[in-house]
């Protein structure tokens, strides 16, 4: 198999990692503010702006992109594309809440009351994505669309069971989806639920970073394979 790899992007590898580290300092942020830490909040901030710019950029050309590219794989911008630009951006917006106003939270007689207000109305469009990742893992399934080929080192070696590859990645959406779903939730009721999300979002969080960093050297190959 041979590529023109001029006319077909690919850099889902940090669009991975993003997303993964992402999920996990969303999981530690909660952590904090559930036990009434606060003076980390501007190192959430910048970590939070980093992501969400790598996210923002990345996400934004891959959506505007259509399609990604005339080899068979249009359908990428829709399955990384534009979850990556709607994390994006709320990473964003919440590194400027956390810069802008980190002292007020700090300062805040009920830190807990004081977080719920201020993320209840965007924890609406998370559910919203929540449900949108429940739809790209169901097509995962239906359509095996995380197979990868044989010239792909690693990954590659499962071609001939393109289920595998499809249930990991489709989990690792669905996963990112219940802790979606339920965010608008625990903010009333933080409890059980938010254990629930941290699992979610910390289980999938650690697998997209590992599974991009890993995409590093099986991508890599791919390309060299099929130059």
């Amino acid at each position: 198999m041979k590529i023109d790899w001029t006319q077909m992007p690919t850099y889902n590898t940090i669009m991975a990692v993003a997303a993964g580290i992402g999920l996990l300092l969303m999981v530690a942020l909660g952590r904090d503010l559930l036990r009434g830490r606060t003076d980390g909040l501007t190192g959430y901030a910048l970590a939070f702006g980093v992501l969400g710019t790598i996210l923002t950029t990345t996400g934004l050309h891959m959506t505007l992109t259509w399609p990604l590219a005339g080899q068979g794989f249009p359908f990428d911008n829709i399955i990384f594309g534009e979850p990556s630009l709607a994390f994006g951006v709320m990473l964003l917006a919440a590194a400027l809440y956390l810069w802008k106003r980190g002292l007020a939270l700090r300062e805040s007689a009920d830190l807990a009351e004081h977080v719920v207000a201020v993320a209840r109305p965007v924890s609406w469009f998370a559910a919203a994505m929540g449900l949108a990742c429940f739809g790209i893992a169901a097509a995962g399934w239906t359509y095996t669309l995380f197979a990868a080929p044989p010239q792909e080192p690693i990954s590659g070696l499962l071609a001939d069971y393109p289920l595998v590859e499809a249930t990991f990645i489709s989990g690792l959406y669905v996963l990112v989806g219940v802790g979606a779903v339920l965010l608008p939730f625990a903010l009333v009721r933080p409890g059980g639920l938010a254990k629930v999300i941290g699992w979610c979002w910390g289980l999938s969080g650690l697998a997209f970073t590992l599974f991009g960093a890993l995409n590093y050297f099986t991508h890599i190959g791919l390309i060299v394979n099929t130059m």
